[in-house]
């Protein structure tokens, strides 16, 4: 080549061609995003193995609770994710109709009728909204049913932590010394029995005096957690006893005085394995009534499936039902009708089902011991044997859409909420209008304010047609004394009783259930629409027994729509009406 030729031009430079100054950021920025990669997976690997760690083991049991421990203070130590939400039930915020937490008004101010309702019972003294269940039993003890008034020590079977008093004075019934030690040791059904039939035997102060004596686990300290627990160092209306105070390091003695408290962990739990139970003989004894019965009831399949078996063994909640079930039944144990009076031991009335007529003809077709027609009370204007309902909650929610889709009572009220890995159940038992977005929209894929907008209708619908019933029951009070100032005999007013027995337990069953309607709407308006009905027939024959001049055939001959002479049988025709004295009247 000659030396003037141009130099022919090299090829490009290929990447392996770079110099090791250009290459090293490269190396170093990959290198880098590897190492954050590795980390980062190592990391999410690790936070899963401690989760599922945390998810094998949701417990570590620092603390030893048994049979005994009503105190919840020794689970918190056990279980402190539950134990935050179960003390909230202090809080008092409320809702447009009460709700669990609403602070106590009165009801008889806000809805003067109720005064008539119950005339010649104790809720005509003192009905006031409930609280949080921090206060159950503080509220039963101060309110005046139970202080102007005697009440059954069977009235604590739903307000206290009261198994263990049961068990103790069961055991106390076999000759047997109940020591802390046997008391802890074991359930014992039988005994619990034993003590529950007991319970209904004694006043109420004498039955909270039993479960202030009682050992809670906590032997030495006596001042409970909450201010509706009960001590002796701090005295109530119930607490009259006078026992005196526990001494400071007690040795547990069965017979010391020391704490009672509202319901607890215990109440619905195993000690041991923490599993859902039943432990209120008033609900096993009426659930397996249910189960003998013929009813049906599709929302409680393990009821169903106990009927196809041989029915060799009662059918038993804790042994058969479900675990979703039994999300309903440990709240079944007390939301219920029930008699807790004194003339009979505590009953729930399933034997023919739980509609409002199915429980109504039970109370019917029983008798009391002393072979007298039941009644709760004899009302205080009339003198008509009526009924009393409780809380029926159970029973409303057993006949509406939520039962029928499988919806248990803790999945409303207890919603699920997630702590770290685990899924926990909030013990802050409230009204889901406080928490809807887990108790409500989990399932409802719609705004909040549309939820609150339903339940807001069907309470306002229930809540107007209960005013119109509680009218009809007013003008139907104000006819029935008419006839009887116009000289109207026993006999002439049985049948119209009868009717005043059907409309004012119609009423009451909606009136006292806590949801105004939400549980069942449908059904809570064919109730109340029934209870207008009953009042208005009672109000025109009442009416014609005013008049002198009614021809004697309008008066007696004429059959009473909706009342067969098997539902008028007991109360036949009396020829006085039972006083107020003849029933104890139930605190609830």
């Amino acid at each position: 080549m000659p030396a003037d030729a141009p130099s022919p031009t090299p090829p490009p430079a290929s990447p392996g061609d770079a110099s090791p100054r250009r290459r090293f950021p490269l190396l170093a920025a990959v290198t880098g995003a590897a190492l954050l990669a590795t980390v980062g997976v190592a990391a999410l690997l690790v936070s899963i193995f401690q989760h599922k760690q945390e998810a094998r083991t949701p417990f570590v049991r620092v603390v030893e609770v048994n049979e005994t421990s009503t105190d919840p203070v020794p689970w918190g130590a056990n279980w402190p994710h539950q134990f935050d939400s179960y003390r909230r039930s202090v809080d008092s915020a409320e809702t447009e109709y009460g709700g669990s937490s609403a602070m106590p008004a009165s009801k008889l101010e806000k809805h003067p009728w109720l005064r008539r309702l119950y005339a010649g019972y104790a809720f005509s003294l003192d009905y006031r909204e409930a609280r949080g269940h921090a206060y159950m039993l503080f509220d039963q003890e101060v309110t005046e049913r139970v202080t102007k008034r005697t009440q059954s020590g069977a009235c604590l079977h739903c307000h206290a932590s009261v198994v263990p008093t049961y068990r103790r004075l069961g055991q106390e019934e076999r000759g047997e010394e109940p020591t802390p030690e046997r008391l802890a040791a074991d359930f014992d059904w039988p005994a619990v029995m034993a003590g529950f039939r007991t319970s209904s035997t004694l006043f109420y102060d004498e039955m909270h005096e039993e479960l202030l004596r009682t050992p809670d686990g906590t032997p030495g300290e006596n001042r409970p957690m909450f201010p509706g627990g009960s001590t002796t160092e701090t005295p109530t209306p119930a607490n009259v006893a006078e026992l005196p105070p526990a001494p400071a390091g007690g040795d547990g003695d069965p017979h010391q005085p020391g704490e009672a408290h509202p319901v607890s962990c215990v109440d619905c739990h195993d000690p041991e394995s923490m599993r859902v139970r039943v432990t209120r003989p008033g609900f096993v004894l009426g659930i397996a009534a249910l189960a003998e019965s013929d009813e049906p009831v599709p929302h409680l399949p393990s009821v169903e499936r106990w009927r196809e078996g041989n029915r060799a063994e009662p059918y038993d909640p804790n042994l058969d039902a479900t675990r979703q079930e039994m999300r309903s039944f440990v709240c079944g144990q007390c939301h219920v009708e029930y008699y807790c009076g004194d003339k009979m031991s505590l009953t729930f009335p399933w034997g023919n089902g739980l509609k409002a007529e199915q429980i109504e003809r039970f109370w019917d077709d029983t008798e009391f011991p002393d072979g007298g027609p039941f009644y709760d009370y004899a009302h205080g204007e009339t003198g008509a044997p009526v009924l009393k309902a409780q809380h029926p909650e159970f029973e409303l929610w057993s006949q509406g859409i939520h039962a029928r889709s499988g919806v248990s009572c803790a999945d409303c009220h207890m919603p699920y909420e997630r702590q770290g890995a685990m899924k926990v159940s909030s013990h802050w038992v409230r009204s889901p209008l406080l928490n809807l977005n887990r108790a409500c929209q989990t399932c409802h894929n719609v705004p909040e304010q549309e939820l609150r907008d339903r339940v807001a209708a069907i309470q306002d619908r229930t809540t107007a047609q209960m005013e119109r019933a509680a009218v009809a029951m007013t003008d139907m009070l104000d006819a029935i004394e008419e006839a009887q100032a116009a000289g109207a005999t026993d006999e002439e007013l049985a049948p119209i009783f009868a009717l005043q027995r059907k409309a004012m337990w119609r009423l009451d069953f909606i009136s006292s259930e806590n949801s105004k309607g939400f549980h069942a709407d449908q059904e809570a308006m064919r109730i109340l629409g029934e209870s207008i009905d009953y009042s208005r027939q009672a109000q025109v024959r009442a009416l014609r027994l005013r008049t002198p001049a009614a021809p004697e055939s309008e008066r007696t001959d004429e059959p009473v729509r909706g009342v067969t002479p098997t539902e008028r049988a007991p109360l036949g025709a009396p020829t006085s009406v039972p006083t107020e004295g003849d029933a104890v009247a139930r605190a609830g």
